[in-house]
């Protein structure tokens, strides 16, 4: 799974730009007027870290990313909010949780205003000018309270308790999203934005905050003005290092469809935490579905690793921070367990399941769905249905499991660890086992059963069931952070940091409370073989924990279902997948 290539220009000047912010203070704007019974919002500002900006318009590419280098402080308080959707038939609600020494309250922001869990739409508006004062763009940004985020004063707290990205699975039920109070936030989300063409020249951006956040938030008009220089890159001016980091044409086609993948056996991740929502194996970027849903495989691959959506998605100081909750009178241990390392050596004494908190698994409906055309290992001249799936833990506590080999053994055992409040081991008990999966793109140790992937036909009768049940367990996406107990810093991400390498003796595989576990089924084997099949109506069927080997809160919310519509002839069949309730993801 390595990300070496994410685009290192950017993340340099994310890092680049932060380091800045150290030094902008002073900021102009007054704070919202409290009254006598209510507790202040915070004082929000927008603040640019330079008066000009180059942006890199690299060959092959459409266009430019525009990120400007504009930041929004929270000063006097965090800027906090809980979006959150009851279930799939209700749209998303987003409340501001207002903070002000031991008080705190609520407002919930207008209907409508706040339609997933993107961030805040249309916050900036976003103009240039040409050189001889002709306006040749205007759009408007959405912004990210949890993007790139930097202190503005130096007694601000040294961490963010926030989490680090806004997530983009079109399944997700609940986030959080905050900047921390003293800091400031970057406003461009220019890796999951749409390029924009601008031709190399010398341009003025004006930045300013809508109107509509203006009255909401109490925010002062200010906009700011930069310089901004669009120079172009050459293949050859961007080097090895260039096609290494993604750049130039291999940039455009693997461009995130808001989803990026993990993949290999080392390397390390571009950035810290999950930015966005990301998963085992490569997105579907929008480029390689044609019409009708039928993929062309440009960027498709098993396991490979498209870049994060959000290239800023950093910790300050790298730094890994705990969420609200940690500390004194923080009693059920759940946060505890992740912490520990693998046993050096297998549980002793009789397995036992005591009475403490323990995970919630639950699956999220397919999506990314669509039908390859027998390449990239495929047999030809057969259609296979492929789709990505989620299982995620609603908790209160974490699913920790252990696998453990005797030498000279290919599997391992697998144990699934309770913890008490003080983190301490209370319990076990066997879980099945894993095995080691040598194929290229995986290289890593698979937790057997731990979900299962069926298609039914339209009386929801069994048809196909995919070969894909064993899985590394990560934090790929962030499902629902407003659960109890949710963390919003999860130590394994990716696959870097689990699943292990061949030789591995021991590993250790979380899954956190709150996320989710994105698998995507683009090899054969793991993808439905619709070959043969009537065109007409299915259903795919995710799901978790099939054998009821890993013990949970509850087991009976561990199935999802999503219809899909299979047509057209054979090697050329299409597949159609009508919204869910109110989510249209194909």
């Amino acid at each position: 799974m390595n990300r070496s290539h994410h685009h290192s220009r950017i993340r340099r000047s994310a890092v680049a730009t932060a380091a800045t912010l150290s030094v902008v203070a002073g900021v102009a704007g007054a704070a919202p007027v409290a009254t006598a019974t209510e507790p202040s919002a915070p004082e929000l500002n927008l603040i640019a870290a330079s008066n000009s900006v180059t942006l890199d318009r690299w060959e092959g590419e459409p266009g430019v990313y525009l990120d400007l280098g504009t930041y929004v402080s929270s000063d006097g308080g965090p800027l906090e909010f809980r979006v959150k959707r009851a279930s799939y038939k209700e749209p998303v609600v987003a409340e501001q949780v207002i903070r002000d020494g031991t008080e705190t309250r609520t407002r919930t922001l207008p209907e409508g205003l706040v339609k997933d869990f993107s961030g805040l739409p249309d916050f900036l508006q976003v103009t240039f000018d040409d050189a001889s004062g002709a306006e040749v763009l205007s759009t408007k940004q959405t912004f990210c309270p949890n993007n790139a985020s930097g202190r503005i004063r130096h007694d601000a707290p040294a961490t963010s308790k926030y989490p680090e990205s806004c997530p983009t699975n079109p399944f997700t039920l609940g986030s959080v999203w905050g900047v921390e109070n003293g800091w400031a936030s970057n406003t461009s989300q220019a890796w999951s934005g749409e390029p924009v063409d601008l031709p190399a020249g010398e341009y003025t951006a004006t930045i300013s905050v809508t109107e509509k956040y203006r009255e909401l938030f109490g925010m002062p008009d200010e906009p700011k003005t930069l310089k901004v220089t669009v120079r172009e890159i050459t293949g050859e001016e961007g080097g090895a290092g260039a096609a290494a980091s993604g750049s130039g044409s291999a940039r455009a086609k693997s461009a995130p469809s808001g989803h990026s993948g993990h993949s290999g056996t080392s390397g390390t991740s571009g950035t810290s935490g999950h930015a966005g929502m990301s998963g085992h194996g490569a997105a579907t970027p929008p480029q390689a579905m044609a019409a009708g849903g039928h993929m062309n495989h440009e960027g498709r691959g098993a396991d490979a690793p498209t870049p994060p959506a959000l290239p800023h998605a950093f910790l300050a100081g790298g730094k890994k921070v705990r969420h609200l909750g940690d500390g004194a009178g923080h009693t059920d241990g759940s946060r505890i367990a992740p912490a520990l390392k693998p046993n050096s050596k297998r549980p002793t004494g009789r397995a036992s399941v005591p009475d403490v908190p323990k995970p919630d698994l639950r699956s999220l409906p397919a999506y990314d769905i669509g039908i390859s055309d027998g390449e990239d290992g495929d047999v030809p001249g057969k259609d296979y249905m492929v789709f990505s799936a989620n299982v995620w833990n609603a908790g209160p506590a974490p699913l920790v499991v252990d696998g453990f080999r005797s030498p000279g053994k290919d599997l391992m055992d697998a144990y699934q660890y309770f913890y008490d409040a003080d983190g301490k081991q209370v319990g076990y008990a066997p879980s099945g086992t894993m095995e080691w999966d040598a194929r290229k793109g995986h290289e890593h140790w698979h937790f057997t059963d731990f979900a299962s992937y069926r298609l039914l036909s339209a009386d929801q009768a069994e048809i196909v069931r995919s070969g894909k049940e064993a899985f590394c367990l990560a934090n790929t996406d962030a499902v629902d952070y407003t659960v109890k107990n949710a963390n919003w810093h999860p130590n394994n991400t990716d696959l870097s940091t689990a699943c292990g390498v061949q030789s591995s003796i021991s590993v250790r595989e979380v899954l956190d409370v709150g996320s989710g576990d994105t698998y995507t089924q683009y090899r054969p084997g793991q993808s439905f073989d619709v070959t043969d099949l009537p065109n007409g109506t299915y259903y795919i069927q995710v799901i978790a924990n099939p054998e009821h080997r890993l013990h949970e809160t509850d087991l009976s919310n561990n199935v999802a279902l999503r219809k899909v519509i299979l047509s057209g002839e054979p090697n050329a069949r299409k597949v159609t997948a009508p919204p869910h309730d109110l989510i249209d993801a194909p």
